[in-house]
């Protein structure tokens, strides 16, 4: 039986949950330096029949990784360590994922200063409870 969407989310973060780096189910009020962060994507749900309720939907989430701001060389290392951490940990649990997508490091200013973010787009087969 796939995971209920009711507690999704929480189940990818703590799938996820590093010492390297804060967890955050959902996207917090205020973004942070090393963190990978699960919310919800657009989509967020793919229904597969809506006449149905007891075929499951997909459940599509981006994983939001930070790190600061460095040079580019330590941007691109750091990043792309926390992104194959984050890879390595979605394998090694049960959650059955597909991951769609993994956009472009990008550059993300906010209240706590200049952080590279990356997004992995994940789908997860899930049920409505």
């Amino acid at each position: 039986m796939p995971a209920p969407i009711t507690t999704l989310r929480a189940t990818i973060a703590a799938a996820l949950a590093d010492a390297s780096y804060s967890t955050f189910a959902f996207p917090p009020s205020t973004m942070i330096a090393n963190s990978v962060i699960v919310a919800p994507a657009d989509p967020y749900l793919t229904p597969s029949n809506n006449s149905h309720a007891g075929i499951s939907p997909l459940a599509n989430f981006k994983i939001i990784v930070t790190i600061p701001m460095f040079d580019n060389e330590g941007n691109l290392q750091g990043i792309e360590t926390t992104f194959c951490t984050v890879f390595n940990k979605l394998a090694a649990s049960s959650i059955v994922f597909n991951v769609t997508a993994v956009s472009a490091p990008s550059v993300l200013t906010v209240a706590s200063g200049d952080l590279l973010t990356v997004d992995l787009q994940i789908s997860v087969l899930t049920s409505w409870s």
